[in-house]
């Protein structure tokens, strides 16, 4: 795993990049982290693409002077769905399709507000996206309009997005489009992401949040059998 310079039309950001263990080229798949940033969590879930056979690159949204500085900002450009977020990752896509290890497929996956922007990236240029527990855009048949096949993971216990997998999955049924979306029942928000543990995990998913292992291992294992046929053609990697 290294970090690289990603270049942005607003200059350039942080990314870690990580490449599988065996020869390519590999499609690339563009990690979008959520809240928090790029901690432990998401650089564990980069290796974890990556080991699956994708060239896997997560940017770092709040290269431009930090969470705090930058969280609000970012979150409003998801709202809007343009801005230099979204131009962030867009870069990154263009970076990954570019390089010659790379077969030219490029797929999304990202965790709350990172899910949200995938969503915001899947009509544009993606070959899959992979949103876990993602905020819905407004006017979500239009701004799916053009969509590539998505795989969607959310929780029915999820306080913050109550009736949002169902309504994807309505959404994308109405447009013709390929996808799996499932909403797990018994989690919330965030089980898919290691962010606290033991009692406080416990606290965290009392509350409708916090991590579940058994739901996630099995929302990956959905997330890279819909990678498989979408991006690899149906190779393992």
């Amino acid at each position: 795993m290294s970090t690289v310079s990603l270049p942005t039309p607003d200059g350039p950001i942080d990314a870690v990049l990580e490449t599988p263990g065996h020869d390519g080229p590999w499609p690339g798949v563009v990690v979008v982290h959520d809240a928090l940033g790029v901690g432990r969590d998401i650089r564990e879930i980069t290796a974890r693409v990556a080991a699956r056979g994708y060239l896997a690159l997560a940017p770092d949204l709040y290269s431009r002077g930090g969470r705090a500085r930058c969280v609000t900002r970012v979150f409003r450009e998801l709202i809007r769905r343009q801005g230099r977020a979204v131009d962030d990752l867009l870069a990154a896509r263009d970076l990954l399709a570019a390089r010659p290890d790379c077969t030219g497929q490029v797929g999304a996956v990202g965790f709350c507000m990172g899910g949200g922007f995938a969503l915001v990236l899947a009509p544009k240029g993606f070959a899959a996206s992979a949103p876990f527990y993602g905020p819905l855009p407004r006017h979500l048949e239009e701004a799916l309009g053009g969509t590539c096949p998505i795989v969607g993971s959310y929780g029915a216990r999820d306080p913050i997005l109550h009736g949002a997998g169902r309504r994807l999955d309505a959404a994308l049924t109405g447009l013709g489009v390929a996808h799996d979306v499932e909403t797990y029942s018994g989690v919330g928000h965030s089980f898919a992401n290691r962010i606290v543990s033991g009692r406080a995990n416990t606290l965290a998913r009392i509350a409708g949040m916090g991590y579940d292992h058994e739901t996630a291992e099995d929302a990956w294992r959905r997330v890279f059998a819909f990678f498989d046929a979408h991006l690899s053609g149906g190779s393992e990697g």
